[in-house]
């Protein structure tokens, strides 16, 4: 559904941020903002903090932020749409339906018309199990021990064995050819004419988050190449961007997802209460899907087949979940190949175990390693220990890097100062590439990034005191601000303040869908000076906070000189104005910026 900006805001404005939290985290009055437990990540000392002046929440410790729409969203794991109707709901104001333009209509047409067909279909799926011509894929389900509530939740379904029934049946509910090819359902050749894709085949429909039927996957019956058949890429199904069971597994109260490799894994938990499991489409895990996975769940358990291929895999996710910041655990399988024999013969409560004692995925890599060396051999043994000093080379935090050293040593027997050693060495002579280098045991600094910071930290001290902008705006511009998202923010703020209307920073947050953006916003808004310890600092001599200013205001006028004087071009009005802003900076550089009076040079 289409809302325009104005009703967006009108709903966040009238849903007070700290009233709505408060009826999910409990909140404590601290200064000028409200703090608690973060609902998003395991912690024991509150690092949630709401602000009633910005109207916006953020997390010190794993940077989730937003306003009160992204809040919702978050915490109920619901759309856009759902968050803002919950919220006018609780407000009591009624959401207008507003015309779609031409060029909406006709996408959005088309994309409830292929959801339409697919929907369809997953009714002729469901009803052909149900009947006589289905008993053979009924008979595979109860082989399979599924209960007829588990087979009517995950609504399975079975295609017949002929060529062209599913095609038939669409056909007569006026179903145009074109728009059932483009579904995924059917397909066309001069030899057969429309046909159908599914045929033969016990029949899982894919759900979207929203338990729309998107797709389909198909186990053939009997023998048949290719064992598991899914749908192809739509503009509905996109395999690398969706998850199955996720619809289900999103509601689960679970801090943790159980990634499987197959359907009827996955089928096979829920059944045995274990609602908090998913699996990929058929294709490799991506990246598209581990970013899905983090929207829901702050760590991930891997629980796939304990052959080679699996353990294959499972390697590969590790990586993926490791580059967007998710947990990974690994579950023991053994004796058996999979979650569903292994549930089947040792039972519920036997797996719940597994889980608990699921391994580290560091570790888990290491014991793959360790079968590549012959640890008899000290030249092996040596030639181990260097590879597990490359993959510690890979934790860019210093505290857990340390702590894995500790963890390895005492697992293998190694001398700590030895493996720290080892481990210096390699990041040093860049053989491996951490995020940040490692020179003694201290990370070096990153300019780019501190450079962000400067420009994150002067927009949230204007934020929260209005009279810095007016003592700073003879020197600093929305285009001194050298990120492009910070430079949108800028400019609005910029414009706010210079037209004297109200700044509203959770407005913002609303201006994009994209998630990393929402949660750049929020903290942009909530930067704080930190010491050499990393923790934030709070200033109250008035001098320092000035030299704090001045020294921001030169670090955000000097990277945009140098930003600006690299994209100079020919351009004379670019070279105009890289040379003002020279002059800007030297003036700055001799002005004392006081707060509270007027600037004074010298």
């Amino acid at each position: 559904m289409y809302y325009p900006d104005e009703i967006i805001e009108e709903v966040r404005s009238k849903n007070d941020i700290v009233d709505v939290i408060s009826g999910y985290v409990r909140l404590q009055k601290k200064g000028a903002n409200y703090v608690g437990l973060c609902p998003f990540h395991n912690e024991k000392t509150g690092s949630f903090s709401v602000s009633r002046s910005k109207q916006m929440f953020y997390c010190f410790g794993c940077h989730e932020g937003g306003n009160v729409i992204t809040f919702i969203m978050k915490y109920e794991n619901a759309t856009f749409s759902e968050a803002l109707e919950k919220l006018a709901e609780r407000a009591s104001i009624t959401l207008p339906k507003y015309e779609l333009s031409e060029e909406q209509k006709r996408k959005a047409g088309k994309k409830n018309l292929l959801l339409e067909i697919n929907k369809e279909a997953a009714r002729y799926f469901y009803y052909q199990l149900r009947g006589n011509s289905g008993k053979h894929g009924m008979d595979y389900f109860l082989k399979r021990q599924l209960s007829e509530e588990t087979i009517n939740a995950f609504g399975l379904g079975f295609a017949l064995p002929f060529g062209d029934d599913l095609v038939k049946y669409l056909k007569s509910k006026d179903y145009k050819d074109a728009d059932i090819i483009e579904a995924g359902l059917a397909s066309f050749d001069e030899k057969r004419g429309l046909h159908d894709k599914f045929w033969n085949r016990v029949m899982f429909p894919i759900q979207d988050i929203n338990h729309r039927v998107i797709g389909f996957g198909g186990r053939v019956m009997g023998e048949g190449e290719p064992k598991y058949l899914n749908s192809p890429e739509t503009p509905v199904f996109d395999k690398s961007r969706n998850l199955f069971g996720l619809n289900f597994a999103r509601s689960s109260k679970k801090d943790y997802l159980i990634l499987c490799e197959g359907y009827m894994d996955v089928i096979a938990m829920h059944q045995a209460g274990f609602k908090e499991a998913v699996a990929s489409l058929g294709t490799a895990f991506t990246s598209g899907q581990a970013n899905l996975l983090k929207r829901f769940c702050n760590s991930v358990i891997l629980s796939y087949d304990s052959d080679g291929a699996g353990t294959s895999a499972a390697l590969r996710a590790i990586g993926i979940l490791r580059e967007v910041d998710l947990n990974a655990k690994v579950l023991d399988l053994k004796p058996y190949k999979d979650p569903d024999e292994f549930i089947k013969n040792l039972g519920r409560e036997a797996f719940e175990e597994r889980i608990n004692t699921a391994k580290n995925s560091f570790f888990f890599e290491t014991e793959v390693l360790e079968k590549g060396f012959d640890l008899k051999d000290p030249q092996e043994k040596t030639s181990f220990y260097r590879e597990i000093a490359k993959k510690i080379c890979g934790f860019a935090d210093e505290v857990e890097r340390n702590n894995y050293i500790d963890a390895v040593c005492e697992r293998y027997n190694i001398s700590a100062d030895a493996m720290k050693k080892m481990v210096i060495s390699y990041a040093a002579s860049g053989i491996v590439r951490p995020e940040q280098t490692i020179k003694s045991g201290v990370k070096k600094a990153d300019p780019a990034e501190g450079r962000k910071q400067a420009q994150r930290l002067l927009i949230t001290w204007m934020s929260e005191e209005r009279d810095i902008f007016d003592r700073i705006s003879e020197y600093i511009s929305p285009s001194d601000f050298t990120e492009e998202l910070y430079r949108r923010v800028a400019e609005r703020m910029f414009d706010s303040f210079n037209s004297g209307t109200p700044f509203e920073a959770a407005s913002l947050v609303s201006l994009t869908q994209d998630e990393d953006e929402q949660k750049e916003i929020a903290r942009l808004f909530n930067t704080k000076l930190t010491g050499l310890n990393g923790l934030p600092v709070e200033i109250d001599d008035v001098r320092d906070k000035e030299k704090a200013l001045h020294d921001i205001l030169i670090s955000v006028k000097t990277a945009s000189l140098e930003y600006h004087s690299q994209n100079i071009g020919s351009d004379p009005d670019a070279i105009k104005k890289v040379l003002e802003d020279k002059k800007l900076l030297d003036d700055l550089k001799k002005t004392k910026i006081k707060l509270g009076g007027d600037n004074r040079h010298g």
